[in-house]
Formats: structure tokens, C-alpha cells, sequence
């Protein structure tokens, strides 16, 4: 027997703006990793205009620990060449920088997320406070209740962390998975045959198409977050079976968002 009808939703860029705080533990978690070789001074305090540029093609948290390092002299290429350099090719840069500061994935995560626990055992309002949430979103997603719909958020971040937030936020969902629980496309195939999926809300296009091109997740209504972290070119030409979610829509009902 399934259990009530849920929403699935991403939580980065859909229900809060944590560019903020992306930076500022990013930028601690390289000076960490590097602390024989460089001074924090060397890295701005201020969030790049080259780290907002490119946190659209950021997947993983490890990424953003990489792309800081990336802004440090005199080796980083984006203190080099700007930001085009990664965008034109994310997916090859990435792995060429992490490979080019000698590090593994895994050591630049569990760096970020080490900083992330201190800060938060150590100074808990600071760190929420680097989080902006979507007010809008926040209230959509507690009104669910009303339309005997579970509130399920599937993130990349660590679940720990977005525990924190979302108890901040007096935002309670039904389940909550972080990245400990596998991909997305992983934990939505699980999710797909204990309950009716309503509709998948999601800021990465690239996520959403993956979706879509699964068979037994194909029929998930994909919603594309217009206020989230969207590349240029997005919003363009949207595949079916994929919808792009203004914040007008969100006080309609389910069944009027595509």
C-alpha cells in the first residue's frame, strides 16, 4: 500500500540562496586544506562574481572547494582566465583543477563539511544567517499539508546541514535525503514505488533531463525553479515532460503548475 501522494524538491537554490555561505565555507575549507602554502588573506571574503557565475554548473559541494582554489594566485585558472574558461566545459575543468591542486574528491568534501560542522557547533546563528530563504517557497511547501501532500527534499548538500537549515525554517518534510543517500535519480527510483510522486522541483536542467530520459520516472511532473541558479540558456527550449515554475504559480494548486 503507497503512502500519501508527495512532493519531491530540491533544497539549494529552490528553498533557500546559500551563495553566501557557499563561499565563506568553500573558501575555508581550501585555506584548511592548504594551510602550509597560503594565507586566508589571499582569498576575498567577498563572494567572486566568478564563483556566482559559475555555481549553475556546480553539482557537488566538493566543486565549490575546487573553483576556490581555483581563484588563487598564481596558479588558478580562474584568477587566469575568468570564468569562461570553466563554463565552456565544466565537467573536464573540474576534474582538471582537482587534479591539478592533487587532491580527491572525497578530501575537498569532507574538508567542506568538517568546516560546516565546527562553524555550526561553534557559531550556529552566523551560519544560518549566510542562508537566504525564498519566503514564497518556504510558505507553498508548509500549505502542502492542507492538500494531504507529504513535503519530501532531496539534496546534494550534506543531510546534517540541511537538517539545520530546515529546522530554522520551521519547514518540516515528510522525508529528507542528502547526498549520503545515493543520487537523485537513485533515491527518486526508491521513492517512485512507495509513493505518487506529484511533481519533482529541481534548479539543474541537466538533473531534470536525466529524469526524464529514465523510464520508470518519466511520468514525474519536472518542474524547473526560474528563481533558482540557472545557467544563461535554461530557460530555452525546454524538453517535454519538463516545466519551468515561476513563483506566481506556486499558490496553485499541484495539478495547474505544468
Amino acid at each position: 500500500m503507497k503512502s500519501r501522494p508527495i512532493l519531491v524538491s530540491d533544497f539549494d537554490g529552490v528553498i533557500v540562496d546559500g551563495i553566501h555561505e557557499y563561499w565563506w565555507s568553500a573558501r575555508q575549507a581550501c585555506i584548511e586544506i592548504l594551510s602550509e602554502e597560503y594565507e586566508p588573506a589571499v582569498l576575498p571574503e567577498k563572494v567572486p562574481d566568478t564563483f556566482r557565475k559559475l555555481r549553475p554548473w556546480i553539482h557537488h559541494g566538493w566543486e565549490m572547494v575546487v573553483i576556490a582554489a581555483e581563484h588563487l594566485p598564481p596558479k588558478g585558472l580562474l584568477q587566469v582566465e575568468g570564468a569562461n574558461v570553466f563554463t565552456d566545459n565544466y565537467p573536464l575543468r573540474i576534474q582538471q583543477a582537482l587534479e591539478r591542486w592533487n587532491w580527491e574528491s572525497t578530501q575537498a568534501q569532507e574538508a567542506l563539511d568538517s568546516v560546516r560542522r565546527k562553524e555550526l557547533t561553534s557559531n550556529r546563528a552566523d551560519w544560518l544567517a549566510r542562508h537566504r530563504a525564498f519566503p514564497q517557497v518556504i510558505e507553498r511547501f508548509k500549505s502542502l499539508e492542507s492538500e494531504n501532500i507529504d513535503l519530501v527534499v532531496l539534496t546534494t548538500k550534506g543531510r546534517e546541514f540541511t537538517d539545520e537549515l530546515l529546522q530554522a525554517l520551521k519547514l518540516k518534510p515528510k522525508k529528507l535525503f542528502g547526498h549520503e543517500a545515493g543520487s537523485k535519480p537513485e533515491v527518486l527510483s526508491h521513492l517512485v514505488k512507495e509513493s505518487s510522486i506529484k511533481g519533482f522541483v529541481e534548479d539543474r536542467r541537466k538533473t531534470l533531463e536525466t529524469i526524464i530520459s529514465i523510464k520508470e520516472l518519466s511520468t514525474i511532473p519536472c518542474y524547473l525553479a526560474s528563481w533558482g541558479y540557472l545557467k544563461p540558456k535554461d530557460k530555452i527550449a525546454l524538453p517535454k515532460g519538463i516545466h519551468l515554475l515561476k513563483t506566481k504559480q506556486l499558490n496553485q494548486p499541484l495539478e495547474n503548475w505544468a
